[in-house]
């Protein structure tokens, strides 16, 4: 064989080499996205089983406040009908899904403000756990929307960088969106004394 030709065969051959590594290096990137998706709906999940528990727990000792109690399951309801696929987790049905859960949040906020004017239910202990999950649950959450949005970024930024934007762009890759700050959070609340 003449030496061009090896010279050929082994460009060839590293060329292959280096589209499957980076092919195979993209491909866990995405299916890491995927599976800590998967982790942020495990979280939000595990707070929607806590809530029939709290709004029944609350219901015993406030049943005047049947707006509050109404608003959580309703808000409950409207967020887990919300499903959204992790391989096409677009901006737009991240923030349909995000809003979903904030009225959730808001909501959860509201049971928890009214139950202040209960001291029997701020004793009961079944309350108090549960109160407890809830808030471990939302610390879960948090941490799962931050490892999901890292990597998100991790992918984001692999299929942007050169050579492995030419891989991406041939085998259809695509950016992940990312998790964002809630609606007028971003504003400084005022308290008044």
């Amino acid at each position: 064989m003449k030496k061009s030709t090896i010279i050929i065969i082994v460009v060839i051959a590293l060329l292959a080499i280096w589209g499957v590594t980076g092919y195979n290096g993209l491909v866990t990137m995405d299916e890491n996205v995927s599976g800590q998706w998967s982790n942020v709906e495990t979280q939000y999940q595990r707070r929607a089983d806590l809530i029939p528990n709290l709004v029944n727990t609350v219901k015993g000792y406030a049943t005047h406040e049947k707006e509050t109690l109404e608003g959580v399951v309703e808000a409950r309801s409207k967020a887990t009908q919300i499903k959204v696929d992790a391989n096409d987790l677009t901006p737009e049905k991240l923030a349909e899904y995000q809003k979903a859960q904030g009225a959730v949040t808001s909501a959860l906020g509201k049971l928890l403000a009214i139950t202040e004017n209960y001291p029997d239910l701020k004793a009961n202990q079944n309350f108090l756990e549960l109160q407890a999950q809830l808030e471990g649950t939302e610390n879960r959450i948090n941490v799962a929307r931050t490892n999901f949005n890292n990597a998100a970024k991790e992918f984001n930024t692999a299929i942007r960088r050169f050579p492995k934007n030419i891989l991406a762009g041939l085998f259809g890759f695509d950016k992940r969106a990312y998790f964002e700050a809630a609606e007028g959070t971003e504003q400084t609340p005022q308290v008044q004394f």
